[in-house]
């Protein structure tokens, strides 16, 4: 197996070059509108073309790839319309999980969420993006665990793919990061103090804020291609 294949040997090979690839798309090493192209991914992965294939097919699934059939595949576009598709959906999701938390949260749900931020904090220090995405989805996932509430933890995991690459394409910006700390500690207030109202209007404009940079950080890349 190849140096640029992760290390996760317990698991089955299409798995292995999925995850390999939707890693490589995440962090911009293969780019929006590459083509992912099987003799050229086998001989760089050094495995055989089923599990390249199949793995491209599995990144279809998640919105990462694009399939035309014969012509192949690619990697899908950063589209402002997808984003403000995928965060609408976000926000409606997560201004129900604040509100339900508020009342539902636990002390123990508060030291997990609380904890999350804090670990977020420290992984801006590092720089490492990928580690910061992972914190935020830990600080997230743990409010929507304090709703105690299966369907929507269903629901949010369903969409929580399509969610990532957005949060990483917002993380590459440094300048968000002390915004993005304040907006934590905003809403962690709002979930203490019991005041749903505010803890909704907090993660509405947290996630507004990624809406609007992202959807800069998309029109500044067209410019750059014309």
């Amino acid at each position: 197996m190849d140096k640029y294949m992760l290390n996760e040997s317990e698991l089955p090979l299409r798995d292995v070059v999925f995850r390999t690839l939707r890693r490589q798309i995440l962090m911009g090493e293969l780019k929006p509108g590459e083509r992912l192209m099987e003799v050229k991914l086998t001989k760089k992965l050094g495995v055989s073309r089923t599990p390249v294939r199949e793995a491209i097919h599995m990144l279809e699934t998640e919105g990462l790839a694009k399939i035309i059939p014969r012509r192949g595949a690619s990697v899908s576009d950063i589209t402002e319309e997808d984003l403000q598709d995928v965060l609408e959906v976000r926000c409606a999701l997560e201004e129900l999980a604040v509100e339900l938390a508020c009342a539902r949260r636990s002390e123990e749900d508060m030291f997990n969420i609380k904890k999350a931020a804090r670990a977020f904090i420290e992984a801006t220090k590092s720089g490492n993006i990928s580690e910061m995405a992972e914190k935020d989805v830990e600080f997230h996932n743990h409010i929507f665990s304090a709703t105690g509430n299966k369907r929507l933890i269903q629901l949010v995991g369903n969409l929580s793919e399509r969610m990532y690459r957005y949060r990483i394409e917002y993380l590459k910006n440094k300048g968000v990061y002390e915004g993005l700390i304040k907006e934590h500690n905003d809403i962690i207030r709002y979930l203490e103090e019991n005041a749903p109202s505010e803890a909704r209007g907090a993660i509405r404009k947290h996630i507004t804020n990624q809406v609007e940079q992202v959807s800069l950080d998309i029109k500044a890349g067209k410019e750059k291609k014309k």
